[in-house]
């Protein structure tokens, strides 16, 4: 065999390769809650207002009506860390019933009275009988300083 030919036959091997490489790396897809749309913003919190005060102590929480589906709740872990989620109840169209309810560290629908946490987003009390059933929608949620910028 010429050398030609040998080089021939690696670059086809590496080529065929990385092909079946390409080919057969899935992307796994994160799966979207159907019934709450995507929305654009970014939010900014002022820690030092008056009507942020349940946010500047672990375990605090509060609604932010003007943004999201229904708001966004916010939720202070530990004193340092925050999250944010939509207030939508996330296994319904939105709807009248659908602003959830926040209950301490948890949230709760009015529509199913399904329950929320508010540190981990998970369904807390599912029906044994439910198909595919969605936590909470999470949207970032940045300390910079002494303000908290909730965005998606």
């Amino acid at each position: 065999m010429s050398d030609l030919t040998l080089f021939l036959k690696k670059k086809l091997c590496r080529i065929v390769f990385l092909a079946f490489l390409f080919v057969s790396c899935s992307n796994s897809e994160v799966e979207r809650n159907p019934y709450l749309q995507e929305y654009r913003f970014q939010f900014q919190i002022n820690l030092n207002l008056p009507e942020y005060d349940d946010l500047r102590f672990a375990g605090g929480s509060l609604l932010i009506p003007q943004i999201g589906h229904k708001g966004v709740l916010v939720f202070n872990l530990n004193g340092s860390d925050y999250f944010a989620w939509d207030a939508s109840c996330p296994n319904h169209v939105p709807n009248t019933c659908s602003q959830t309810q926040l209950n301490g560290v948890l949230t709760e629908c009015a529509c199913d009275s399904f329950q929320y946490s508010l540190a981990t987003g998970q369904l807390l009390n599912p029906p044994e009988d439910s198909g595919q059933l969605y936590p909470l929608l999470f949207y970032r949620a940045e300390t910079r300083g002494n303000a908290v910028v909730i965005s998606n």
